[in-house]
């Protein structure tokens, strides 16, 4: 029973700091529409198949990436920190909740290394 309450709760916590309202920040751009076309781009729909615009994309696909291994990362975390409360002492249990804390923590830094060397490399090829 208790087993379950320390679940749901956690369960509970996680949807509660999931749902936490960010503040939103709007600005406008300077440059009015008709400029902007004057200038050869769009502002709505921008439907760019030039190098800027692969590499926009490119960085899209790896922020999601990034977003979804850290999400990852983080909710195993935590199941490795409930698996280790809840092993009451038993060695084994022990060691697999530890090893599933340190693995996930290994592949978050794994993760971020990626994304820096992605990042760097989509920097150095649209800086020519």
């Amino acid at each position: 029973m208790k087993k379950l309450l320390l679940i749901t709760m956690a369960f509970i916590g996680l949807v509660g700091i999931g749902s936490v309202a960010t503040p939103v920040v709007s600005t406008t751009s300077a440059v009015s529409p008709v400029e902007s076309i004057r200038q050869g781009t769009t502002d709505a729909g921008s439907t760019e198949t030039g190098d800027d615009g692969f590499n926009r994309g490119l960085r899209n696909v790896v922020n999601v990436m990034m977003f979804l291994l850290g999400a990852i990362a983080v909710i195993m975390i935590v199941i490795g920190g409930i698996r280790y409360v809840t092993s009451n002492g038993d060695a084994s249990s022990t060691k697999a909740a530890k090893d599933t804390i340190l693995y996930s923590v290994i592949g978050l830094i794994v993760a971020l290394i990626a994304y820096a060397i992605v990042s760097f490399v989509i920097t150095q090829f649209s800086a020519r």
